[in-house]
């Protein structure tokens, strides 16, 4: 049987048993209940965590539906009282621990679902429905883009409702982004190890409501104002032309393993809901979390569509990420590209006209799938990330991914007949070093997480430019300046869609922490007060120029792959690549080891047609990429390419000023600094 409770605000519960089963689902009608009512279930069942039973009425179970969570004082996790677990947590023989229920009553300690009145027809909301090829993404966290913003007022700080002010806004216009990729904000509970070491979960890929915004994120309170607080900003950012994209995690969820709390689904049917390994006490594990939902039963992939439609129809959004998508396309324990999950996306009418982005791997066996996902579908592309970091710290051994990975990494995409635009690509994410850190450290530190430095990965591809950390070294800090203009405008100069990190282009570190999940301070928070210093200034300029120099020019966001064959006569091609020398590269020169590339655009047969159906023509370009620790010759190549050359981006140069209108003929040999990029456009 199932019970509805219901709670008064003074936490005072009343009952109300369900007597109606339809199609093995329980339910009721209860008159009189009205929006802000608080409650939770209660599921009588067998207990035989033998054979996978969990179900134990004394525990208070969030309702998987519930549109908001009441999470104020005592009920938003900042604990995990023994109350709130199934089992005995505290049982002196650890490794049976989870065989023996705990009877007493969780209520007290646990959020409730609130109801939530919500007539919102969203008709005054225009969606900005920026094509896939022209889309720059914005990677944040609602509570750490906000939090110190001096623009913002202080009680909207950390909220959605921070988020939608004009001053968070402003920024986001100026530097030009078209989307933000919000990271979780599905209510999540905070893990019983961080809150032992007086830590909390920040980065919230631990959801507990898919429905839900996280409550912590509201300014209006909990009691069902978080709805409308997430639709404003939602309006807000559609009516400065940006998408608003979320980071959503249906691959496991707060209850971790089988010694985690017990607060909804396990509850519910826990044999239904999780996957379970052949001794089913135990769970699998494919996301490294304790468990992993069980999308090929039928409720399952409902919750999860459901939930998906909610968020675009209801609450306005413009597409996912999803995070370890590999693990919901899992059939049974193989990846499968046919698997019911994908299947159901690509013919759901509401669904497979959004945005949607996979990390395209998890944990587990297999479970590394780069450009395997079906049409439909991006990717973020770590192999991108990979080459652009080992070619700026001179570590490639030849320049074969590089130039893959420039062109729009056809070599995982086009096989599938797929788009440019399937490759997300990024050099920093939320996961790993900023980009500020990733030319400033070699090595984590990790220490203030409380774990010995052993979280985090190891292989950060990093280069510290010879200090490890923060130096008054001024030759030093030059050359990492220089460095992050080199790196954001390779990304920007890419085929593909770029993501950036944001507080990369103010210049924010973390000082060494690759892995700041459980940061909720200033370590984790973007430092605004960086817009002071005249060269994170300058880095943030030339970010919003790179961004509005892609924008208006359709040759850098190519809707199809390079063909490489030549357009004209004369053997014009729409891509070519250049040795130092000026010539063109052959095979061996793939092969040999180098630290520079020139990479020609051609901008005179645009595949795709404008807006008025006419013929898309642009300027061309010669990108050239340095990463030698020495100036070097660069011939610039002459007719059928150009005639003349004029110098728009010089990374060598710390104010950009300076660059554009500089010209040289085809056929001068001009020297490239040392570690720099030069964009040229072709003046005739």
């Amino acid at each position: 049987g199932v019970e509805l409770c219901l709670f008064d605000e003074a936490g005072n519960q009343s009952r109300v048993r369900l007597a109606e089963l339809t199609h093995e689902i329980w339910h009721g009608f209860v008159p009189g209940v009205l929006p802000g009512q608080r409650y939770g279930y209660r599921v009588h069942g067998r207990w035989d965590p033998w054979t996978g039973a969990r179900w134990n009425p004394a525990k208070l179970l969030l309702d998987p539906y519930a549109r908001a969570v009441d999470a104020g004082p005592g009920n938003d996790y900042s604990n995990l009282p023994p109350e709130v677990y199934g089992h005995v947590r505290d049982w002196p023989q650890q490794h049976i621990a989870d065989t023996v229920r705990d009877d007493r009553d969780s209520a007290p300690y646990v959020p409730k679902g609130v109801v939530v009145h919500d007539d919102d027809d969203w008709a005054d909301d225009r969606r900005p429905k920026t094509p896939w090829a022209d889309s720059v993404i914005y990677e944040l966290h609602v509570k750490g883009f906000t939090k110190l913003h001096p623009g913002i007022p202080e009680e909207l700080r950390g909220t959605y409702a921070g988020l939608a002010h004009p001053a968070a806004i402003d920024h986001l216009v100026k530097l030009g982004v078209t989307a933000v990729e919000l990271l979780p904000v599905h209510q999540f509970a905070h893990e019983d190890h961080l809150l032992r070491r007086g830590l909390r979960n920040y980065w919230g890929y631990n959801s507990i409501g898919y429905f839900a915004p996280h409550a912590a994120y509201a300014a209006s309170g909990t009691a069902g104002g978080q709805v409308g607080e997430f639709k404003r900003m939602v309006r807000a950012l559609h009516a400065a032309g940006i998408e608003v994209i979320l980071d959503v995690v249906y691959n496991h969820t707060a209850e971790a393993g089988e010694l985690g709390p017990t607060l909804s689904l396990k509850g519910i049917d826990n044999r239904g809901y999780y996957r379970l390994q052949d001794d089913p006490r135990r769970y699998a594990d494919y996301t490294g979390c304790g468990n992993t939902l069980h999308v090929v039963q039928p409720h399952v992939l409902r919750l999860i569509t459901d939930s998906l439609r909610y968020w675009v129809t209801e609450m306005g959004v413009d597409g996912f990420r999803f995070d370890l998508a590999a693990a919901l396309a899992r059939s049974m324990h193989d990846v499968d590209m046919l698997s019911p999950f994908l299947a159901v996306i690509a013919q759901d009418p509401v669904l497979r006209r959004v945005k949607l982005i996979a990390e395209p791997w998890d944990v587990g066996s297999g479970g590394y799938q780069v450009g395997a996902f079906p049409p439909l579908w991006t990717e973020w592309n770590d192999r991108y990330r990979n080459a652009v970091r080992d070619f700026w710290r001179h570590a490639l051994p030849d320049v074969r991914e590089m130039g893959y990975r420039l062109s729009g990494s056809s070599d995982l995409y086009a096989w599938g007949g797929r788009r440019p635009y399937a490759s997300v690509n990024f050099i920093t994410a939320h996961d790993g070093f900023t980009l500020r850190d990733l030319v400033s450290y070699e090595r984590k530190h990790n220490e203030a997480n409380g774990e010995g430095n052993r979280d985090g990965t190891d292989d950060n591809r990093a280069w510290n430019c010879g200090a490890e950390g923060e130096t008054d070294d001024e030759g030093v800090r030059a050359l990492r300046r220089r460095q992050l203009r080199n790196l954001l405008t390779t990304l920007l100069l890419s085929t593909g869609v770029p993501m950036l990190l944001a507080g990369d282009e103010l210049g924010r570190t973390q000082g060494g922490n690759n892995n700041a999940y459980c940061q909720d301070n200033e370590i984790g928070w973007v430092d605004w007060s960086l817009l002071r210093d005249p060269a994170w200034k300058a880095l943030f300029e030339l970010t919003s120029r790179l961004i509005e120099l892609r924008h208006r020019h359709p040759v850098l966001r190519r809707r199809a792959f390079f063909s490489g064959r030549a357009q004209t006569a004369d053997g014009l091609r729409d891509l070519a690549w250049f040795t130092s020398r000026g010539s063109e590269m052959t095979e061996q020169d793939w092969y040999a080891p180098a630290a520079t590339l020139g990479m020609y655009l051609s901008g005179r047969d645009i595949p795709g047609r404008d807006e008025r159906g006419d013929q898309i023509l642009d300027d061309s370009f010669l990108a050239v990429l340095h990463a030698g620790e020495g100036p070097v010759s660069f011939v610039l190549p002459g007719p059928p390419w150009a005639e003349r050359y004029e110098v728009v981006v010089d990374t060598s140069l710390e104010e950009q000023g300076e660059a554009p209108g500089v010209e040289h003929r085809a056929g001068t040999e001009i020297t490239v600094p040392a570690r720099a990029v030069l964009l040229l456009r072709v003046a005739g």
